[in-house]
């Protein structure tokens, strides 16, 4: 047995022993893919284990997250700060290695992956920023973004329907330095994939503008290396390396699905390890391969320092490049606000007609902003208008149509963010935002500053009825852990939820109206608290409080007015996020919510589960608890109770109720 063998040999021991350690895990992938996951490191994969995060390395995604144990395995071979200990501790509490990879948790790790075909689309966001970094900063000689992007996948990403959608439009991109190994070992967890699962995908990835290799021997390193060398000279296609391989390979389990998602047992790891044996301690590798290991490492270690040097000359031929390259990877966000602040957003407009003004005003003190629609920009309203579109031909452009994928272009927002760079944000209507719930709540496990622009935020979307109204999707997102969602009632409220998204360092949603609505907001400042008191009572205690978000607040201020007229003493509350608000201090809340004044109303056209908690024992909440329905958006806000009229009897039997 060669050092080459013996070193993948080690990979699938290490893997192995690491999850019949903790009886739990998925050793199928780790055995069967060891071959080339390990060629791919050992002989072309660019990486410095001592800064896993230079900027110019390849990157690697584990599509398929659940063989993990083979990224950590690997990891630990290579010289990462991943040690024995730390595989022996593999899915236990706080470990760096944990079931499922996790971005920046444990060293090497590129992006979280585990919810199937989330790291293909993942990757072709990394992609996308290599190809718009190098257009913006490389020049002759001197290269400083250049890297390929890698990604390993199985059935499950490639049946899942947004690695589809990523495919597509990786392929109508050209994303050349996109490379995809397709783990093709026909089985599934419940077993082989005939009857199931019987597309042609090399047909398939062709007909979507892909480059398609096959590697007939998965455990053959010449043809593995051959195919990779051919997927790099493509440079105007991605490139998919169809690698038969054979789940649970070197086991007794080889070719079962048992291997897939269960320990192999202990008394077959121990007859692997007799089949070629293995007699080391758990957790130990064979010394005679540590020769073979360094040479890759100290490889990285100078590709490291050569790309050091490329930079500092670059620094000295092109230092304003140089100085606006870390800028983009760094981006300051200082000159935002007062840009923001000189705007006039004092029309009555929709919001979307606002956010199109704020993203533009944004965009000329974020040359990085970079984002698009789901094939709705002109009704969204997303465009940098002075911007060109980046296509297959213009990696300049700032401007992105992701097509009619919502699923992926979430998650190759969370990919162009894992990369670094860019200021990336997307768009769609509010409804459609269930297509990419997955990329959303990835979002927000990885703590990534997506920005998810929403619009037609309600009913007020109106005559396309209730397949286009949103109602339960606020409360959806709100319930989400990290997320921050704004509702804004006017444009500078709009201008608010700008500044919070590219500066709070939390996945934002910013959802948008499709109808006009008055300029009611003073200060973008008082809507970056998430909830202020719009318009005050004018006794020391209001006789109700009316807590109201986007277009319910015009419904709410005209309430005021009523109510005044029958001697009641009203405050308005804009609450456009309630996640903000809850980050305030207990003081300021109660400044604004005071206990005393029991007597509330909250409106809001969406269902009422994130109200109850502000309405109180006394209060009374106007939402939604049906689905809309197709008619002018006065008439549904009539219909639906979403009128001055109604809030004031509201108010008036919260206030009865408040002094029995």
């Amino acid at each position: 047995m060669d050092k080459f063998e013996t070193a993948v040999n080690s990979v699938r021991i290490l893997s192995a022993e690491a999850i019949e350690k903790t009886k739990s895990g998925h050793p199928g992938l780790p055995l069967g893919a060891a071959t080339f996951a390990f060629t791919l490191f050992s002989d072309f994969l660019k990486f410095n284990p001592k800064d896993p995060n230079f900027d110019n390395r390849d990157r690697f995604v584990l599509s398929s997250g659940h063989g993990s144990m083979l990224l950590y395995s690997l990891l630990h071979l290579f010289g990462y700060p991943i040690s024995k200990e730390d595989l022996a501790n593999f899915r236990q509490f706080d470990s760096l290695t944990p079931g499922h990879p996790e971005y920046k948790h444990t060293p090497g790790v590129e992006v979280s992956t585990g919810p199937l075909g989330q790291g293909i689309a993942n990757a072709v966001g990394m992609a996308i920023a290599e190809t718009k970094l190098a257009a913006e900063f490389n020049k002759d000689g001197y290269p400083i973004v250049d890297h390929y992007t890698y990604a390993l996948c199985g059935e499950g990403c490639l049946m899942e329907g947004i690695g589809y959608e990523a495919c597509s439009l990786a392929g109508s991109l050209g994303l050349g330095k996109l490379i995809v190994f397709y783990d093709c070992n026909k089985i599934t967890i419940e077993g082989k994939i005939e009857g199931v699962f019987d597309d042609d995908i090399a047909m398939r990835q062709k007909a979507l503008g892909w480059q398609v290799l096959e590697v007939k021997d998965g455990n053959s390193r010449a043809e593995i290396s051959k195919a990779i060398k051919k997927a790099q000279k493509e440079t105007n296609k991605p490139t998919l390396i169809i690698v038969n391989t054979v789940i649970g390979f070197g086991s007794s389990l080889a070719g079962s699905e048992k291997s897939h998602g269960a320990p192999l047992g202990a008394e077959n790891l121990q007859k692997m390890k007799d089949s070629i044996g293995w007699t080391l301690p758990p957790f130990e590798y064979p010394s005679e391969i540590q020769p073979l290991l360094n040479k890759t490492i100290n490889r990285g270690k100078k590709l490291y320092k050569n790309w050091q040097k490329l930079f500092a000359d670059y620094s000295e031929k092109y230092p304003g490049l140089a100085k606006k390259y870390q800028q983009w990877k760094n981006p300051d966000f200082s000159e935002v606000l007062p840009a923001l602040e000189k705007l006039d957003l004092s029309q009555v407009e929709a919001t979307r007609k606002s956010g199109n003004r704020v993203i533009n005003a944004i965009s000329e003190v974020v040359p990085n902003l970079f984002g698009g629609s789901a094939d709705l920009t002109p009704s969204n309203l997303t465009k940098l208008n002075n911007r060109e579109y980046y296509t297959k031909d213009n990696r300049l452009g700032a401007n992105i149509q992701f097509g009619i994928r919502e699923h992926a272009m979430g998650a190759i927002v969370n990919g162009i963010i894992a990369h670094g760079g860019l200021v990336p944000y997307c768009s769609t209507f509010f409804v459609f935002s269930d297509y990419m719930k997955g990329a959303l709540r990835m979002s927000s496990i990885m703590k990534m500053p997506a920005i998810y622009v929403f619009t037609h935020d309600s009913i007020g979307v109106g005559e396309d009825g209730p397949t286009h109204q949103p109602i339960e999707q606020l409360i959806g997102l709100r319930s989400t852990p990290f997320m921050h969602v704004f509702r804004p009632c006017d444009g500078k409220e709009t201008a608010a939820a700008w500044y919070s998204a590219l500066t709070s360092g939390h996945p934002t949603a910013i959802c948008l109206t499709r109808q006009n609505l008055n300029p009611r907001c003073s200060n973008i400042k008082d809507a970056l608290k998430g909830g202020y008191i719009l318009s005050d009572s004018e006794k020391s205690i209001p006789d109700v409080i009316i807590i109201a978000t986007g277009s319910e607040v015009d419904v709410a201020m005209a309430a005021k007015d009523m109510l005044k007229d029958q001697n009641v003493d009203a405050r308005i509350v804009s609450m456009p996020s309630i996640e903000v608000f809850e980050e305030q201090s207990e003081e300021y809340k109660e400044t604004v919510l005071p206990k005393s004044v029991k007597a509330r109303v909250c409106i809001e056209a969406g269902s009422p589960y994130s109200w109850y908690k502000y309405m109180g024992s006394y209060g009374e909440v106007i939402s939604m608890l049906d689905f809309g329905k197709s008619a002018k958006f006065p008439d549904l806000f009539k219909h639906f109770g979403f009128t001055a009229e109604n809030v004031c009897d509201k108010a008036l039997i919260s206030i009865n109720n408040a002094n029995k």
